[in-house]
């Protein structure tokens, strides 16, 4: 394939839409996170977007699916095809729906080894001649020598093929492939080929999402000569070609778990045959009026270029000042932050509830995969700075998962329309308060605040029960039962203040003093979080470094989740000991040696600063506690640390799980200088700027300028804040201080400045009063 390489570097070298440098949308890099721990993917997607139409690059063992959790793997050789459903950055594998590829001359229906891609119909590609961007994907597929071209809209993906010239082009449509892969994983699949164009079907698959359906109408913008049909690993033919009468005549249906179908195609030299498939959660007939609402025509570039202005719009929402490379990382982390929630409903708004039933969201938008204990964090919160439109709806869609959940809970991890009870605590109640007291409407209150109560409630749910009747999990009766009691203590935390604003006195003083339930796992001999046996007394043996599945913590160890009272640092300080205590335990975590050899049991554990780990969610928000004590300087210079060393650009950019978007909103809230440790009690603790100057867009005109004067790499000490032009003289701020709009100004330099934010009536409020622990 010497003889065509110049002009794929030509073509491949060239954008069709020319960018400037000076917009975000030029500085995201798709491929940043998919290498590593990261787990992103390369693909077409648009905001919010129900398709994510993006390659795969392995199919292995179920047991080895960590590393290909959103189905492309930085460093594989080999592309298996192209599917529509992917899952951003997450700790587990599902989906990849409907994969196409193409192929030229022998006709294959298995992918074939990785060594041996003429065996399959996988194909060997270069990285040199691969290409993405927001909303487009390109590849130069080796093998078979087909450019492949990936767009999207909303529920539609596109793909243009272009072909050398052959009369053995074909086009695999593989209803068995997914992402998270095993024997059993379709449990039924249905095709119908109308005729020489159009294909319909569906498949129901088990697996994270334990009964899922998804459905799709493709079209072909040529027509195919013939087809031919494997099920159930048996191969039929049938041949349909113009001029040719051969039977059978009429649409074709074919079912079974096993289906896989290719369609056979005369081309001429660089010939592009184009491919365009809705995907539905409903039925066909909902597929085929989103492909035809969204995609009526055959113009693949002004696909493209919808895509690239609706991600335009989106990455307007933050202008930035900054070097190329942190210009790279704060706009594709802004991307991926973009990603998830997902839109789960037709555009008639139709859907299928937790109940199995079809029901109609109206004309507001459903959203699925909520990715809730790692979201609830930074994603959330971001969404009620620079999304407010869309806040509501996701509200809306986490009260219709409660009314349909025959459970009568909110979402714990939804996805596709179903619940996985993945990860612990109820955080969607953080993020409905957390929203609701940011002044977001738009919504019925009443009944999600009454979800909010029934959830926090429930009678049968991750030992609930026994922390309502003790203050704590025990151990002895449910895993993971100290970081389940440290979770729903926050949990309730909000609900009180939730609470309290509605005038829900006895809700208030009830979930005010659950609330206080971490301090019943704190043990003071050793001043770590632990887990407790029924009768009162602490596990036994004890070892605060070791983490493990289904042990005492999640995803995490005592070093991490002893710090997880967010919402009552104050009261955490008194506990250990005064602040001085607190800061030098808090030192420890940084500084202690990591022995990995702890952390064997639990994939998600990387990014690791001493026992910190950034490339987890649980010890997101510790960095900035040193600010409750009084010492605002060493958040700074953790807060640097941990952004020169977990964020960085190309494939391994990412230290950990991007999980949703919740570590590029870490990375985003920490960029602009601030943080919110814990959502719901309307406060961003302020850590240390990273970016000369940025302007936030608040909706409604209003906007939110963050400067930083003499900002350098060795000056990473906040000197003085203005706000509004006034000095400053606390280190955090109210979420009303930044919603009203205005301006917020950092002076920075090389040494701390041990007075600002050192005052006990200066540092970032509590439950607990800072005079009690100073």
């Amino acid at each position: 394939m010497i003889h065509c390489l110049l002009p794929l570097i030509v073509l491949f070298g060239s954008p069709a839409h020319p960018t400037s440098d000076d917009e975000p949308f030029s500085h995201v890099d798709p491929f940043l996170g998919t290498g590593g721990y990261g787990h992103t993917f390369p693909g077409a997607v648009m905001p919010f977007g129900m398709v994510q139409l993006s390659p795969d690059t392995a199919s292995r063992d179920p047991k080895e699916s960590y590393p290909w959790c959103a189905g492309y793997r930085y460093e594989d050789p080999t592309i298996l095809g192209f599917s529509h459903t992917h899952l951003s950055g997450t700790g587990h594998s599902d989906l990849g729906d409907f994969l196409v590829m193409p192929m030229v001359g022998e006709v294959h229906t298995d992918p074939g080894p990785e060594d041996r891609p003429d065996q399959g119909y996988r194909s060997r590609f270069s990285h040199d001649l691969e290409r993405a961007e927001p909303g487009y994907y390109t590849v130069q597929l080796l093998d078979p020598d087909v450019k492949a071209e990936l767009t999207a809209t909303t529920r539609v993906g596109v793909h243009r093929y272009t072909f050398p010239e052959t009369e053995r082009a074909h086009i695999l449509m593989d209803l068995v492939h997914a992402i998270y892969n095993f024997d059993g994983k379709v449990v039924w699949s249905s095709v119908t080929v109308h005729d020489d164009r159009v294909v319909t079907g569906y498949r129901q698959t088990t697996g994270w999402a334990p009964d899922r359906r998804i459905y799709f109408a493709a079209e072909f913008s040529k027509p195919f000569k013939s087809y031919s049909l494997t099920r159930e690993d048996r191969e039929h033919y049938y041949f349909r070609e113009r001029g040719v009468r051969r039977q059978p005549v009429g649409a074709q249906t074919f079912s079974g778990r096993k289906l896989k179908l290719v369609f056979h195609f005369d081309t001429e030299a660089n010939e592009p045959i184009l491919l365009k498939v809705g995907i539905s959660p409903t039925d066909v007939a909902g597929a085929r009026r989103n492909l035809e609402k969204e995609v009526p025509h055959w113009d693949f570039e002004r696909v493209r270029h919808e895509a690239k202005t609706a991600w335009r719009q989106e990455l307007d929402r933050v202008r930035i000042d900054g070097d190329r490379a942190t210009k790279q990382i704060f706009y594709t982390s802004l991307y991926h932050a973009s990603i998830a929630p997902m839109t789960y409903c037709d555009v008639d708004g139709r859907y299928p509830g937790m109940d199995g039933c079809i029901r109609n969201a109206g004309d507001h938008l459903n959203y699925t995969v909520f990715s809730l204990w790692d979201t609830y964090r930074a994603t959330h919160p971001l969404f009620t700075l620079i999304q407010r439109e869309r806040v509501p709806d996701m509200i809306r869609s986490m009260v219709r998962h409660y009314e349909e959940n025959p459970r009568k809970q909110l979402p714990i991890w939804s996805l596709h329309g179903n619940e996985t009870y993945c990860m612990i605590g109820y955080h969607a109640v953080s993020v409905i308060g957390d929203a609701y007291l940011k002044g977001i409407r738009g919504f019925d209150v009443a009944r999600a605040y009454q979800a909010v109560r029934d959830t926090a409630t429930h009678p049968d749910y991750d030992g609930l029960h026994h922390y309502r009747k003790r203050g704590y999990v025990p151990i002895d009766l449910e895993p993971e039962a100290a970081s389940k009691t440290l979770e729903y203590a926050y949990d309730d935390f909000v609900i009180a203040q939730m609470a309290r604003a509605l005038g829900r006195k006895a809700d208030f003083r009830a979930f005010s003093e659950r609330a206080k339930s971490y301090r019943n796992v704190f043990d003071p001999v050793t001043g770590f979080m632990r887990a407790r046996l029924a009768d009162g007394r602490f596990r036994e043996p004890f070892d605060p470094f070791r983490a493990a599945w289904a042990g005492d913590y999640t995803e995490g160890n005592a070093w991490q989740y002893s710090w997880y009272v967010p919402h009552d640092v104050q009261g955490l300080i008194e506990l250990m000991g005064g602040r001085h205590s607190f800061v030098t335990k808090l030192d420890r975590l940084f500084e202690v040696e990591t022995d990995e050899e702890k952390y064997k049991e639990v994939d998600d554990i990387s990014g690791l600063i001493g026992q910190y780990v950034h490339g987890n969610e649980p010890s997101h928000h510790i960095a900035y506690l040193y600010n409750y004590a009084g010492m605002p300087w060493r958040t700074q210079e953790r807060i640097a640390q941990i952004l020169s060393v977990m964020y960085q650009t190309g494939p391994e950019g990412l230290a950990g799980n991007e999980d949703c978007g919740q570590m590029s909103a870490w990375y985003l809230f920490s960029a602009l200088g601030f943080y919110p440790v814990a959502p719901g009690d309307g406060v961003y603790v302020i850590g240390k700027p990273s970016l000369p100057r940025a302007t936030i867009q608040l909706g409604g005109g209003k906007t939110f300028v963050v400067t930083a004067e003499d900002l350098s790499p060795e000056n990473i000490y906040i000197q003085s804040v203005r706000l509004n032009g006034k000095d400053w003289p606390y280190s955090y701020l109210y979420h009303r201080d930044i919603a009203v709009g205005g301006s917020l100004h950092f002076e920075m330099g090389p040494e701390p400045n041990r007075a600002w934010g050192s005052d006990p009536t200066r540092v970032p409020p509590s439950m607990t009063e800072t005079s009690k622990t100073w």
